[in-house]
């Protein structure tokens, strides 16, 4: 009964808190094993360490697998490393912006300590780039401001533009 890759089925699933994307786009997936008899172990690093979504994730997963005639030995969490923005795929950020939500914005080595041997006058000090703001999905104003630190789910905030004035939600970063 298997016809698609245990990869493909696992990064396929829709995320529960928002549908229009999958764990692939949003870089959730980070092993899947298979074994002998179809048997697969996957590893999955959720968006936020208290993830509410985190047991529908598991069981989604586990759900088509068995489906697809997997037999499924484990679907565990893996938190070291932990997910960033970066781990969104861009078809994720497309599918993001099409449903209104900000992706985040990808900063090179927003993550690298810098060396700056100007920082502090000393040549040992490294400094981490400033993170730069969220571009509104309606108007793609770059001025905007944090209303709350959850939106509907807790991977998510909530700000409003200062060009076209709309609140909309955005992915934490």
């Amino acid at each position: 009964m298997v016809t698609r890759t245990a990869w493909e089925l696992v990064e396929d699933v829709p995320d529960p808190e928002m549908p229009w994307v999958t764990l692939g786009d949003l870089g959730i997936v980070r092993d899947v094993t298979t074994g002998a008899d179809q048997t697969v172990r996957v590893a999955i690093t959720p968006t936020y360490l208290g993830c509410p979504a985190i047991e529908a994730m598991r069981a989604d997963v586990a759900e088509v697998l068995t489906a697809h005639g997997y037999r499924v030995e484990a679907v565990e969490l893996r938190l070291d490393p932990p997910w960033t923005p970066a781990a969104i795929t861009e078809r994720g950020r497309e599918k993001l912006a099409e449903a209104g939500i900000a992706p985040p914005r990808l900063i090179e080595n927003a993550d690298t300590p810098v060396f700056s041997p100007s920082a502090l006058g000393s040549p040992d000090h490294t400094v981490t780039p400033l993170s730069l703001g969220v571009r509104c999905p309606n108007c793609g104003g770059i001025e905007t401001a944090l209303l709350s630190r959850f939106g509907a789910s807790p991977c998510q905030e909530l700000r409003r533009c200062s060009s076209c004035g709309e609140p909309f939600p955005a992915v934490r970063s």
